[in-house]
């Protein structure tokens, strides 16, 4: 087990080097870096004035120079000042982060609570109505995209019946009514591929032979369900759990954008209209940071729910 979890962790820290190194090139790929920082202020800059914003920002020393520096500002926290308000990113991060967290745990919540029960539903039930309905929600689900669903959600639940706030993130105990229909809208595809995958996990653990064995011996309903079926059908649920639960928080640029929530999403959207670099790299090392620890977090699982795993 231990190097099954080292052999995981050699590959997530590789993961975030990769990453870094992407992230850096690409801030740096324009033609000239410094025309992002001072076209602000105007035409007419000094090449003394250049000089200093290239010793400044380090543009003056090698590649593998500025990396270095780079990577060690961002580990101590310091991912740069933004170019369109001037404000550090780091600040501006933390401003936005809690919101989008919020967002995407109570999204994963809401498709772990439906899409696995009734892909167990579905499986169990199979050729059943039961069945017909789960695969049709994940149809409906998968097929349908989330700014129009979000749209036709504030229609309804906004406008024309009044139930439900139809925008920003809220403030004080009532601020959970602006969350359910965002939830709704990011939770309900990923509700819907996890309804597919458990149940087509559960129906090739439920035609396997020591299932049809446990039956045969004469143990029926819940115990062959929850103890043996389940238990081992979970690997696959799992491994698409962890990239789903990076992908909510990575992915709710555009539920954010149609309900407008101050969160990652949304400043990410207004970084790359400013052109604003560092804020870009800042935001994209917090997604990228986010995917690899929820990705080795479902490798550690692994080891729990499958013994198996501890001897390879």
């Amino acid at each position: 087990m231990r190097t099954f979890l080292l052999r995981r962790a050699v590959s997530a820290f590789l993961s975030l080097i990769g990453a870094t190194c992407l992230v850096f090139m690409i801030s740096i790929a324009s033609d000239d870096p410094l025309l992002l920082y001072v076209k602000p202020t105007g035409y007419g800059v000094t090449e003394q004035q250049r000089d200093a914003l290239k010793a400044k920002l380090g543009l003056d020393r090698p590649l593998v120079v500025q990396y270095l520096l780079w990577i060690g500002r961002a580990l101590r926290g310091d991912l740069g000042d933004s170019i369109f308000d001037e404000r550090p990113v780091t600040d501006k991060i933390n401003e936005r982060v809690g919101v989008t967290l919020k967002l995407g745990i109570l999204s994963w919540i809401f498709a772990t609570a439906v899409g696995i029960p009734m892909g167990i539903l579905s499986a169990v039930k199979r050729a059943t109505v039961w069945d017909y309905i789960g695969r049709g929600f994940a149809l409906f689900g998968q097929a349908v995209p989330n700014f129009w669903l979000g749209i036709m959600m504030i229609f309804l639940f906004a406008v024309r019946f009044d139930w439900l706030p139809s925008a920003t993130a809220g403030e004080g105990f009532l601020s959970w009514r602006h969350y359910v229909m965002p939830v709704i809208v990011l939770g309900t595809a990923t509700a819907g591929g996890y309804l597919r995958i458990t149940r087509s996990a559960m129906l090739e653990v439920l035609d396997s032979e020591y299932v049809k064995l446990a039956r045969a011996k004469g143990v029926q309903g819940g115990p062959v369900v929850w103890k043996h079926a389940l238990r081992n059908a979970l690997i696959p649920p799992l491994t698409v759990s962890a990239v789903l639960m990076a992908g909510f928080i990575t992915g709710s640029l555009i539920t954010e954008s149609v309900f407008a929530i101050p969160g990652l999403g949304s400043l990410a959207i207004q970084s790359v209209t400013n052109n604003d670099f560092p804020l870009v790299s800042g935001i994209t090392m917090v997604f990228t940071a986010l995917w690899v620890t929820t990705n080795f977090i479902a490798d550690v699982l692994y080891v729990v729910i499958d013994p198996r795993i501890r001897l390879t």
